[in-house]
C-alpha cells in the first residue's frame, strides 16, 4: 500500500507490513522443516501456497501497482482481501503450528483459541461472508474510502480489516484447518455463491459511480471495476475448486466403502463419520 498510490499510507508502515509478511513466511518454512526433520510428512505445495500469499502481501505493500489511482487500489484490494487469504488458508498454518509446537502452554493456548466459542461463531460461513462482503460495501458506498487519503492510520485499519475478513471468509469456506464445528458442503457452497453474487454486483456499481466523496476518471473507474469483477471471479472459482475437491473425496470414499460390502452396522457408521471428517480435511 505505497503512498504513491494516493492512499496516504506512510512508507514506514508499508515496510513494516512487508517485513511482517516475509517473517511469517520464513517462520512457516522453518516449522515445516522441523516437521520433516522429525520424520513427519508436510506437502511442499502447502509451503508454496503460504509463501506465495505472504510474498503477494509484501509486493503490494512496497511496489507501485499498475493503472490509475483507483485501479491500483483495486489490485491491492484483490491481493490483500482475496488472493492472499486463499493462498494462506490453503497452506494450513494452524495445522502446521499445532503439529510443530511442542506440548505446553503455547500449543494448548492455540488449540483453545481455535476451539473457542468466538471463533466458532466467526467461522459460520454466512457470518464470515457478511463481515467480508458487507465491510467492502461499507468501504465503497460510504464516505469512508474518501477519508483514507488524509488519515493513514485509518487506511491501515481498513486494510487490516480487509485482510482479516478475507482470511476469515476463506477459512470458513475451505475449513481445511481444525475448527470446533465443521459445516457441511451445501451450506459452504451456497454461501460462496451468494458472496460471489454480491461481489459481482458491487463491482458493476463501480463502473459508473465513484465511491462517495471521490472523483476518478471514467477510464480509471472502469478498469478498477473490471479488475474487481474478473479478479474476484478467479479467486471465487479457486474457492469452488477447493469445495469440489472435498466433495469428490467424500463421495469417493463413500462409494469405495459401499462397494466393499456390508459390515457390522455400528462399525460402518462410525467409520463413515470418521472418513467424512477426514475427507473434509484433505
Amino acid at each position: 500500500m505505497p503512498s504513491e498510490q494516493g492512499t496516504g499510507a506512510p512508507a514506514a508502515l508499508a515496510v513494516v507490513l512487508a517485513l511482517s509478511a516475509l517473517s511469517a513466511g520464513v517462520g512457516y518454512l522453518l516449522a515445516a522443516r522441523r516437521l520433516r526433520r522429525r520424520g513427519d510428512a508436510w506437502p511442499r505445495l502447502r509451503n508454496v501456497s503460504f509463501t506465495t500469499g505472504q510474498a503477494g502481501l509484501a509486493v503490494v505493500a512496497l511496489a507501485p501497482m499498475p493503472g490509475g489511482e483507483f485501479t491500483a487500489h483495486m489490485v491491492q484490494h484483490l491481493v490483500i482481501g482475496m488472493a492472499a487469504p486463499l493462498l494462506l488458508v490453503v497452506g494450513r498454518p494452524v495445522t502446521l503450528a499445532l503439529r510443530a509446537l511442542p506440548a505446553g502452554p503455547a500449543r494448548r493456548g492455540l488449540r483453545a483459541v481455535v476451539r473457542s466459542r468466538t471463533i466458532r461463531w466467526l467461522v459460520v460461513p454466512p457470518v464470515a461472508a457478511v463481515l467480508d462482503v458487507g465491510g467492502l460495501w461499507l468501504l465503497y458506498r460510504t464516505r469512508l474510502f474518501a477519508h483514507l487519503h488524509d488519515q493513514p492510520w485509518l487506511h491501515a485499519a481498513v486494510y487490516a480489516h480487509v485482510l482479516a475478513a478475507g482470511l476469515l471468509f476463506s477459512f470458513a469456506i475451505c475449513q481445511v484447518d481444525p475448527v470446533r464445528h465443521r459445516y457441511g458442503l451445501p451450506l459452504r457452497a451456497a454461501t460462496l455463491v451468494a458472496a460471489a453474487t454480491a461481489h459481482s454486483v458491487r463491482a458493476k456499481t463501480l463502473y459508473g459511480t465513484s465511491p462517495p466523496g471521490t472523483v476518478f476518471t471514467s477510464h480509471d473507474l472502469a478498469r478498477a471495476a473490471e479488475a474487481m469483477y474478473y479478479g474476484g471471479d478467479v479467486v471465487e472459482f479457486a474457492l469452488a475448486a477447493v469445495l469440489a475437491r472435498q466433495w469428490y473425496t467424500v463421495t469417493g470414499r463413500n462409494l469405495s466403502r459401499s462397494c466393499a460390502g456390508p459390515r457390522d452396522g455400528s462399525r460402518e457408521k462410525k467409520a463413515g463419520w470418521v472418513d467424512a471428517r477426514a475427507a473434509e480435511q484433505a
